[in-house]
C-alpha cells in the first residue's frame, strides 16, 4: 500500500521521535565484532603521530575511514540534523550517508532538508532511496533527480523487506528488483551502492548485487538498531506490534556479513555498519576487510539535541588511532596483516 504524500513526512518525524526515546536496539543479537580482538603489540616499533587514518571514497580522499550513516530527512528537525551531521563530516573529514529522499520526490519543497552540499563542499555525500520503491513508480529519472537534488556523488538504496512488514501500510513487493536495480545502474552517471537497514547482508546476496552492477555494499547488519522495533511503536495493530517482538533479534551480525562479502567480493569498495561502538569496533572492521565503517544512531542524540557531534566524531577517530598504535599497524592496510585479528577464545 503507497502512503500518501504527508504521510512519508509524518512518518520520518516518529522515527527521530522513537529512535531518541524508546528502546529500540537489537535484543539478543550484538554486531559480532565482541567475538574479535586485536592482538596488543608491546612495541609498536612507531610514534602515535606516525598513524595515518587517511581513505578515499567515491573518488574524494577522507582524513578518516569513516561514514555518517544513513539517518533521516523530509522534515525541518531532520533538516537541521543533517546539516549538524554534515558541519561535524565536513569538518572532521568523514564521508556522510543521506536518509530516504522519498519525501524529497513526493514534495519537492522538502528537497532543502536533504541538501548540505553547502555544510559540507568537499566530503563524499551519498543520496539514498528504497530499493523496493523500484516496484512502487520510482523509476531512474526519479534516482537521477534524487542525486541532484542532494548534490551527491553516490546514490545508494536501502533493503528494508522487514521493515516494511511491520511498517503500517507498508510496501512489500520485493520482486524482481535484482533486474531493476540493474536497470538504474546501467543509467545513472554515478555509483549506486546498497545497504541494509540493520539486518544484513550475506555474501550471496552480496554477490547477485554485485552481478548486477552495484558499485559499493554497505553490510549494515544487526546489533545496533532494529527497525522491526521501531516499528512496533508506530503499530496501532495489536498483531503486528506483538508478532514485532518475536524479530528483536534478527539478522546477520555486521563482523559475519564483513567477512562474508569480504570472501565473496574481494575487490568491492565495502561499509561496516550496524551496532559499532566506537573506534575500536571501526579497527576491528577494517582488519575484517571493510574500507569504511559507519556510525548512525549513537550520532543521533547530539545532532538531534545540539550536542557535540563534532566531539564525538573525534573521539572515535582517538580511538581508531589508538587501536593502530597499540596493534603496530601504521596505515590502514596495517590492521589487516596476518595476525593482527584474532578470534576470541571461549
Amino acid at each position: 500500500m503507497e502512503e500518501g504524500n504527508g504521510f512519508t513526512s509524518s512518518r520520518k518525524a516518529e522515527h527521530i521521535r522513537i529512535c531518541l526515546e524508546e528502546p529500540v536496539q537489537g535484543v539478543g543479537v550484538t554486531s559480532g565484532f565482541e567475538s574479535y580482538r586485536l592482538r596488543h603489540a608491546a612495541f609498536p616499533e612507531m610514534a602515535l603521530g606516525e598513524v595515518r587514518l587517511e581513505a578515499s571514497f567515491l573518488g574524494k580522499s577522507l582524513r578518516a575511514p569513516l561514514l555518517i550513516s544513513s539517518m533521516t530527512g523530509g522534515t525541518s528537525r531532520a533538516g537541521e540534523i543533517n546539516r549538524r551531521l554534515a558541519e561535524a563530516a565536513e569538518d572532521r573529514g568523514w564521508a556522510m550517508g543521506l536518509g530516504s529522499m522519498r519525501a524529497a520526490l513526493e514534495r519537492e519543497e522538502l528537497a532543502p532538508t536533504f541538501r548540505v552540499r553547502g555544510e559540507a563542499p568537499s566530503i563524499p555525500i551519498v543520496a539514498n532511496l528504497g530499493v523496493v520503491q523500484l516496484n512502487y513508480g520510482i523509476g531512474p529519472d526519479d534516482c537521477r533527480r534524487a542525486v541532484e537534488l542532494a548534490e551527491a556523488d553516490a546514490l545508494v538504496f536501502h533493503a528494508n523487506a522487514l521493515q516494511e512488514v511491520f511498517q503500517p501500510g507498508g510496501d512489500t513487493d520485493f520482486r524482481d528488483l535484482y533486474r531493476r536495480l540493474e536497470e538504474v545502474c546501467r543509467k545513472l552517471d554515478v555509483p549506486v551502492g546498497v545497504k541494509e537497514v540493520g539486518w544484513g547482508i550475506g555474501g550471496p546476496v552480496a554477490r547477485k548485487l554485485a552481478e548486477a552492477g552495484v558499485a559499493f555494499i554497505d553490510a549494515a547488519g544487526a546489533g545496533g538498531t532494529s527497525w522491526s522495533q521501531v516499528e512496533k511503536y508506530r503499530q496501532k495493530d495489536p498483531l503486528y506490534r506483538e508478532a514485532a517482538e518475536a524479530f528483536a533479534d534478527w539478522g546477520i551480525p555486521t563482523a559475519e556479513c564483513v567477512r562474508e562479502i569480504r570472501e565473496a567480493l574481494p575487490d568491492i569498495p565495502l561499509i561496516a555498519s550496524g551496532g559499532l561502538r566506537n573506534g575500536v569496533d571501526a579497527a576491528k572492521a577494517i582488519a575484517l576487510g571493510a574500507d569504511l565503517a559507519g556510525f548512525g544512531r549513537s550520532l543521533l542524540r547530539d545532532a538531534a539535541e545540539g550536542g557535540d557531534v563534532r566531539g564525538r566524531l573525534e573521539r572515535v577517530e582517538l580511538e581508531l588511532r589508538a587501536a593502530m598504535f597499540a596493534c603496530g599497524a601504521r596505515e590502514l592496510s596495517g590492521l589487516r596483516q596476518p595476525g593482527v585479528l584474532e578470534r576470541r577464545l571461549r
